[in-house]
């Protein structure tokens, strides 16, 4: 029983110290590797030196689900990053109680677990204070071959796309904002695009789900018979901005044959730490919304060519 109690306790506090966190957003730690490595490891800490259940690590990671359960409804934008991070999260808890477990039961391969200690905590501090590891920029690319003339795929670069589901399980699996409908049109210099997306939902009472939206606009443009290039600058961002900063994107397309090459290209900025672990997801996931938009404006160019 004494057990339970201090799980129980342990819980509690880190549920405080989590909505005092998203509350004050102090320091933006929030973003840092020190929540999603620093979190979980300190969690591990508590429960191996203060919790006597049947395995350290079994207690570990059953405190690590309900700290993650309760968090979840605290984190609104973060959410993503948080499934996202999940893996992350319980093997860091499974490493650090290894590790403690080898130093408390000593002999030789205490003295190998001391070894981890330092690097470990290195790696904690990635993103308090602006450092990181791997660079904070990154690209998303997709493309597609469409049967449709280039002409037929500027034009319907040029109109409101008609947006589908996500095909891609990652996307479905993880809840980012989908497209809804675009206004706007035209591929000159100084035309704008506002897409919207579905709206953001929270936990909090009497709260309304706030709408949120990407306006573009065009920055550089060259369209001719045979293809074309158009970029997109990222003016305001409510959709994506909890996680990431998206910067432009770019649509290059040329004659393919009997058909039209087009490529999609969005640059962005990653937000989260570690850069190890976030900066592969966050290229994966950017690489797949490059796919969805070519796939989007197959469509698209599709129907315009019948």
């Amino acid at each position: 029983m004494r057990e339970r109690w201090i799980l129980a306790g342990v819980v509690g506090l880190v549920f405080v110290g989590l909505v005092a966190l998203r509350v004050t957003s102090w320091g933006g730690l929030d973003q840092t590797a020190l929540f999603y490595v620093g979190l979980p490891a300190t969690i591990a800490l508590l429960i191996v030196f203060t919790a006597r259940p049947k395995t350290g690590m079994g207690a570990a990671m059953a405190v690590t689900a309900l700290v993650l359960a309760m968090s979840g409804p605290l984190l609104a934008e973060g959410m993503v990053c948080l499934l996202m991070a999940a893996p992350l999260i319980f093997g860091i808890v499974a490493l650090v109680t290894a590790l403690c477990s080898a130093i408390r039961r000593g002999g030789s391969g205490s003295r190998h677990a001391l070894l981890f200690v330092p690097v470990l905590f290195v790696l904690t501090l990635e993103g308090v204070g602006g450092t990181t590891i791997l660079p904070r920029d990154g690209q998303g690319t997709g493309e597609r071959v469409i049967a449709a003339a280039p002409h037929q795929v500027a034009a319907a670069l040029a109109a409101p796309p008609e947006y589908g589901a996500f095909e891609a399980l990652f996307l479905r699996a993880v809840p980012f904002p989908e497209p809804v409908r675009a206004v706007g049109e035209g591929l000159e210099v100084g035309d704008t695009r506002v897409v919207r997306f579905t709206p953001r939902n929270t936990l909090a009472i009497g709260d309304e789900p706030t709408p949120r939206h990407m306006e573009l606009v065009v920055v550089e443009s060259s369209v001719g018979p045979d293809g074309g290039r158009v970029v997109f600058d990222v003016a305001e961002d409510t959709a994506f901005s909890g996680w990431m900063d998206l910067h432009r994107a770019e649509a290059v397309w040329s004659a393919d044959g009997d058909g039209t090459r087009l490529g999609w290209t969005i640059d962005y900025e990653r937000t989260y730490e570690p850069s190890w672990y976030f900066g592969p997801l966050q290229a994966y996931a950017t690489d797949l919304a490059a796919e969805y938009l070519a796939a989007t404006f197959e469509t698209t160019a599709t129907e315009v060519s019948r």
